[in-house]
């Protein structure tokens, strides 16, 4: 079974609202009051949807979304890719913070419906494609930016290779994450560190400390 209008499916089971650690910026979202945010994992895959990582604004991609806001040097007049876009925090950040361009990167074709309604809902347009990047090297962009990417091991180990590769080739490898387990224990400069809003359910804890990271040198 599939799920003939995502847009309707993320109309009808998320609301709009303000990212905590970046309210200059909406996304359709779920939460305790939606009713995907209930659904077991058996029931969503009766009903044909992957895990939507897309309805939540994980605590990574917060920090990695703030800091961009705040450093929009960074970007600006640059191709970014958001890598494992999710909901496409990464990217509206960037293109409110001057970005020339933005490819969304995500496996799950669901995203693409969450990251066009989110881009509208914020006054920006993002381009979006589904396949895997990690079996070919990174495209030709300026930076890559990548929220909470180190979640298990299989995804870290393939991962990791592929951004220092891209690094090596010249390209700025932007990371959030709110030290996960799989997080490499060095090879990054710290940017910055937050105190990132986020729910119980999702990060099993209230505020979830969070830093922004730059692939070093070397």
């Amino acid at each position: 079974m599939t799920i003939a209008d995502p847009a309707a499916f993320i109309r009808n089971n998320t609301r709009i609202q303000t990212v905590p650690h970046a309210p200059e910026i909406s996304l359709w979202l779920a939460d305790e009051v939606t009713q995907i945010w209930r659904l077991t994992e058996d029931a969503l895959d009766q009903i044909g949807l992957a895990p939507p990582f897309w309805a939540f604004a994980w605590a990574g991609g917060q920090g990695l979304a703030r800091w961009v806001l705040d450093n929009p040097r960074e970007v600006a007049d640059k191709q970014v890719l958001d890598f494992a876009t999710g909901s496409g925090l990464v990217g509206i950040a960037a293109m409110k913070a001057g970005a020339k361009s933005i490819l969304c990167a995500d496996i799950d074709p669901f995203c693409g419906a969450a990251v066009q309604m989110n881009g509208a809902l914020n006054g920006v347009t993002l381009d979006f494609i589904t396949h895997d990047l990690l079996d070919a090297p990174a495209p030709d962009v300026d930076v890559i930016c990548a929220g909470d990417v180190f979640y298990e091991k299989p995804m870290a180990e393939r991962v990791l290779p592929w951004l220092t590769a891209a690094h090596r080739r010249g390209i700025r490898v932007l990371v959030g994450d709110p030290i996960r387990t799989y997080f490499p224990k060095g090879g990054f400069d710290l940017l910055a560190e937050y105190q990132v809003p986020t729910t119980r359910e999702l990060e099993d804890m209230a505020i979830k400390r969070t830093r922004v990271w730059a692939l070093a040198d070397g």
